[in-house]
């Protein structure tokens, strides 16, 4: 039979290797699975202003589709960053998904303001400034398959899908997306994770040091005491 204090080294290991495990993926994902980047104009106003830090999760573009129920799939209304040198340089831009591949995205003009619709849909935008937007001339663009139309929050100041409509309508490559914006709290959560899992790592510790000095001081089985040491 086991004695108390081999089990308490029993579980300490156990906690040991399971908190060393837990801090370990939790501390990963973050490391490689998330940046952070700041806002560097005001194309996304009022969501992000110029200056703020956002988090992004880095996500492969060649592994994404641009449609469906996917949990890895971008949809509308994503944040994302992503590359187009041909246009943009070597910076890395962050616009929203309006339109994927397949669906047809048009906007019409009302005085100063624009309506966009989506597969003749109006599409709700409630990150939008006062709900306005400064219009630019209409468009319609039936997005190809493996693309996204991508438009910045501040439709009066943003250099976007609208601005190259002579190129795929302005369309950009789903593998051009490096990263998707998250809320802090999803960083927040494997942060909170990492710290339990060193927790238990440490309660594991513990445990195994007590085990291990109680094991020392237990007597083995079938050998006797001497009269000297059972005396009070």
């Amino acid at each position: 039979m086991m004695s108390g204090a081999a089990r308490l080294v029993t579980a300490g290991v156990t906690a040991a290797v399971v908190g060393a495990a837990l801090t370990a993926t939790c501390l990963v994902r973050v490391l490689t699975g998330y940046g952070t980047a700041t806002i560097p104009s005001e194309s996304m106003r009022p969501t992000f202003e110029p200056g703020d830090r956002m988090f992004y999760e880095r996500i492969d573009g060649t592994d994404l589709g641009s449609g469906g129920a996917g949990g890895d799939r971008l949809r509308r209304g994503d944040v994302v960053l992503y590359s187009a040198p041909e246009r943009y340089g070597d910076v890395l831009v962050v616009q929203r998904v309006v339109a994927t591949g397949g669906e047809r995205v048009a906007s019409r003009r009302e005085g100063w303001t624009e309506e966009v619709t989506v597969d003749g849909r109006k599409l709700d935008e409630p990150y939008l400034p006062d709900g306005r937007t400064a219009s630019t001339s209409p468009y319609e663009v039936t997005v190809p398959e493996g693309r996204l139309f991508l438009l910045g929050d501040n439709r009066g100041n943003a250099r976007d899908s609208r601005s190259f409509l002579d190129d795929r309508g302005g369309t950009v490559a789903v593998d051009a997306v490096v990263g998707r914006v998250v809320p802090g709290s999803a960083l927040r959560w494997l942060l909170v994770g990492a710290a339990a899992g060193v927790l238990v790592l440490l309660v594991g510790i513990v445990l195994g040091i007590v085990g291990a000095v109680g094991r020392r001081r237990e007597v083995p089985v079938g050998v006797a005491m001497p009269e000297w040491a059972a005396r009070p």
